[in-house]
Parts: structure tokens; C-alpha cells; sequence
């Protein structure tokens, strides 16, 4: 049964498709992003707004050792999608195994080492001051969860890969529901404070885990882990490494862009500029939800199709992928531009946070609607295997076009300047990539041969 269900992703028709795989992944997404809301309006309001920064801090290095787990599943993923294409399932299975293995020996050493130096790398991104205690709370209990995270996103791409999205969205449902219990037993009964915050967290990433087991140990997944699948192949790491290596990037810049931020923000403003930032990121994450859902439900075709060389079904997955996700970022664009007071009053009652929050809030989502094409053409390379076009364009938004900007920018602008490079960093990447995107459609698809459907 599972293995005609993959067949599906090379048979049915796209739109179909991508509605089938980009709704489950969008619903995951939101109960995602809803949940790391509510916790910090949880905090915000149960704790108080430095406690927002302090998580704000954590964030970064939580997010690069989670980042390992996520780039190993996606790198590994797109071995498996197009594995299952080309019908190779024995390379699938052993690519899952491989998975698992990186994961651990990566993931738990380097939440070692992010113990070992706690002291050092909470003040580098910006936990100074009256941010530093809580942060430290926060961070200890987050880091030693952070391995068991990994594993759940590492899992979570390959139930994808597998043309599975109801139960990798189950997957992403069942963490955040068990944070937002935890998040209220913990802080609000129990008056743990941060550490219930950091409980919550990392509770919620063993309930994950726990799913995830129990999806591969059922007659729900082809993919069944062997012992023999355990030890490492050079050439299947080789791979996993080259397209995983794009988002372990990726993360990494994001820490990057944290840790510049948070600095620049402290120097600019104190602690309440860092939680204004600590605001508009939450809702990044959460506002952006229907268009990540296309991106990730747009992976699994585009990769499986690519293995079939079935090269006109990739094309129209990635014009449709364009123009679903462009809608819905325009939709976002509306509400963020009409609602920004009444979504910030939510996280806070401090009149400084609330007077400033707005306006720098529309400035982040002004270009929203045209990075649809930036993050499709940017995951359309990685699906596809070829590491150093999705490289490079996955970098292009936040590492080569944002973070100049916001070196530049606020030595001229103040606050100001940092948020105008939000959508100043869209619009450069987004050509870019309209570039590169329209030269790989006329290379390698436009008039190569496809196999019959």
C-alpha cells in the first residue's frame, strides 16, 4: 500500500498533488507556528518581555543543532524521493539507515559541546544584561532536547519523501499540542518559570519522537529500519552531505542573522528592541505558513518526477507551486499590513514595545508576496540533487543579500535601517533566482523527452 502511494506522486495530476501534499504540511506548519506563539505570549505575559528575549537568544543555538537533524532529513529525503522514482528501493532503505546513524553521532556531540561552552556563546548572541539568567535557564534544559529534535526532523522529511503528509503533519501536530498543555502546567500551575518554559519544549520534542517511531515501526511505511542499513555507505553520506550541506546553511545563517541581530538591536535600543525582533520573528515564522506548506508539499514531486524523467509533470509542479504560494504570501501581505497594532498588543502591554512594533513589523513583510518564487526555485534545485544552484540560492535571501544589508544599513538608518533590509533582501533574491530557475527550465526541461505518465 505504501509503495502505490508513492507511485501516486509520478501518476496524479499536479494540482491534485500539490493540494494532497501542500495542505497537510501548511496545517503542520500553522499548529507549529501557532504553538511557538502562544508559548511566547505564554511568556511574555506569564513570566514578562524579558523572558521573550531571552528565548530569542536560545533560538540560535537550539536551531543549529535542530538544523543537523533537519539537514540530514531533507539531504537524505531527496536520496529517497528520487530512489522511490527510479524504483531503487534497496538504496532507499539504506539511506534511511544512514540517516539515523549521522544523526546521532552529529547531534549528541555537538550538544556536548554546546554545554561546554553555554557561558560563552548565551552572551555572543546577545543574552547580556538582565537577559543573561533567564537565557542561561532557558538554554541548559532546550540544548540537552535539541538531539531528540533533530531525530523528529530528520524523520518528519522522510515520512514526506515517502508521499506520507497526513502523518508527517500528525507529526508536527502532536509537539505542539503537548507544548501549549506544558506550557500551561508547568509556567502557570506549577510557577516553574523559565525552566517550565524549557520543559515544555523539550517535552514536546519526546512526544514527537515517540509518533515517529511508532510511524516507521508500523505497516504504515516501506521504509523499515534494518541493522545492517545502520553502518555508513561513503557514497550515500556523500550525497546526503552535498544537499544536506544546503540547509545546514541555511540554519546556520539564521543563527548568524540572530546573533548579528540581537547584538545590533541591544546596542540600538536595550532590551526592548531585541524583543520587538523576538516578536516579528515569531510571526515570520507563523504568517508564512501557507507558503512554506507549498514549498515542502512541492519537494516530493518535483523529486520523484525528476527520477521518473517525467520532465513536463516537474515543470508544471513548479509553475503551480509558484502561483499557489505567491496567493497566499499576497494574503499574508494584506493582513500583516492592516492588522500589525492588534498583533503585536497580543504578545505584550509595554507602550515602548507596542509603539514600535508595528511600524518595523509591515517594513519585515513588505516584499512577502514575491518570495514565493525565491523559495520554490530554491528547494526545486535541492529536490532535484543538484547541491550547488540550491546552495548558493538558498543563501542568496539571507546570507549574501541580508546580512550585508544589516551590516550597512543601521550604521546610516538606525532601527530603521534593519528593517528595510528585510524586504531589500527579498527583492534582490527573488531575481536572482527568477535567473537561475529560468535557465535550468530552458536547459534540462523544456525540450527533453519525457516518460509517458
Amino acid at each position: 500500500m505504501a509503495r502505490v502511494n508513492a507511485e501516486k506522486l509520478g501518476t496524479e495530476p499536479i494540482s491534485q498533488l500539490l493540494i494532497k501534499q501542500s495542505v497537510p504540511a501548511s496545517i503542520g506548519i500553522l499548529v507549529m507556528s501557532i504553538n511557538i506563539l502562544v508559548d511566547t505570549i505564554f511568556v511574555g505575559n506569564w513570566i514578562g518581555p524579558i523572558a521573550i528575549a531571552a528565548i530569542n537568544v536560545v533560538l540560535p543555538v537550539s536551531f543549529f543543532i535542530a538544523a543537523l537533524g533537519m539537514a540530514i532529513g531533507i539531504g537524505g529525503a531527496s536520496v529517497i524521493s528520487r530512489a522511490l522514482g527510479a524504483d531503487l528501493k534497496e538504496k532507499a532503505l539504506k539511506t534511511f539507515g544512514n540517516q539515523i546513524s549521522i544523526t546521532l553521532l552529529i547531534t549528541l556531540s555537538t550538544m556536548a559541546l554546546g554545554l561546554i561552552f553555554m557561558n560563552t556563546l548565551i552572551p555572543a548572541f546577545g543574552g547580556k544584561g538582565d537577559i543573561f539568567e533567564p537565557a542561561k535557564i532557558y538554554y541548559r534544559i532546550v540544548v540537552i532536547g535539541v538531539p531528540i529534535l533533530a531525530l523528529t526532523m530528520m524523520g518528519n522529511s522522510v515520512i514526506r519523501a515517502e508521499g506520507k503528509p497526513k502523518f508527517s503533519m500528525i507529526a508536527m501536530i502532536i509537539p505542539s499540542i503537548g507544548n501549549l498543555i506544558m506550557d500551561y502546567l508547568f509556567i502557570n500551575v506549577f510557577d516553574w518559570g523559565m525552566m517550565g518554559a524549557a520543559w515544555a519544549t523539550t517535552g514536546s520534542y519526546i512526544l514527537c519522537l515517540l509518533y515517529i517511531i511508532y510511524f516507521f515501526m508500523s505497516s504504515k511505511s516501506e521504509l523499515k529500519l534494518r541493522y545492517q542499513d545502520l553502518g555508513f555507505d561513503a557514497n550515500i553520506l556523500k550525497e546526503i552531505a552535498s544537499l544536506g550541506f544546503v540547509t545546514m546553511a541555511r540554519q546556520a545563517v539564521v543563527s548568524l542573522i540572530y546573533l548579528i541581530l540581537n547584538n545590533i538591536l541591544f546596542k540600538l535600543g536595550g532590551e526592548n528592541s531585541v524583543t520587538v525582533y523576538a516578536i516579528i520573528s515569531r510571526m515570520l515564522m507563523f504568517a508564512l505558513f501557507p507558503v512554506l506548506g507549498v514549498t515542502q508539499g512541492f519537494l516530493p514531486i518535483a523529486g520523484y518526477n525528476y527520477g521518473a524523467n517525467k520532465s513536463e509533470r516537474v515543470r508544471e509542479s513548479i509553475n503551480k507551486a509558484i502561483l499557489y504560494a505567491a496567493g497566499l504570501g499576497l494574503l499574508v501581505f494584506g493582513l500583516i499590513m492592516f492588522f500589525a497594532p492588534e498583533i503585536a498588543s497580543v504578545f505584550t502591554q509595554d507602550a515602548d514595545i507596542l509603539e514600535k512594533t508595528p511600524s518595523a513589523m509591515r517594513w519585515v513583510f513588505a516584499a512577502i508576496p514575491i518570495i514565493a518564487l525565491q523559495l520554490i526555485g530554491s528547494a526545486y534545485f535541492q529536490a532535484i540533487g543538484k547541491a550547488k544552484p540550491a546552495f548558493f540560492l538558498t543563501l542568496s535571501r539571507q546570507g549574501f543579500c541580508f546580512i550585508p544589508l544589516i551590516l550597512i544599513l543601521p550604521k546610516f538608518y538606525g532601527e530603521f535601517g534593519v528593517w528595510i533590509s528585510f524586504p531589500l533582501a527579498d527583492i534582490l533574491s527573488t531575481i536572482i533566482t527568477a535567473f537561475f530557475l529560468n535557465r535550468e527550465i530552458k536547459k534540462n526541461l523544456l525540450n527533453k523527452k519525457s516518460t509517458v505518465s
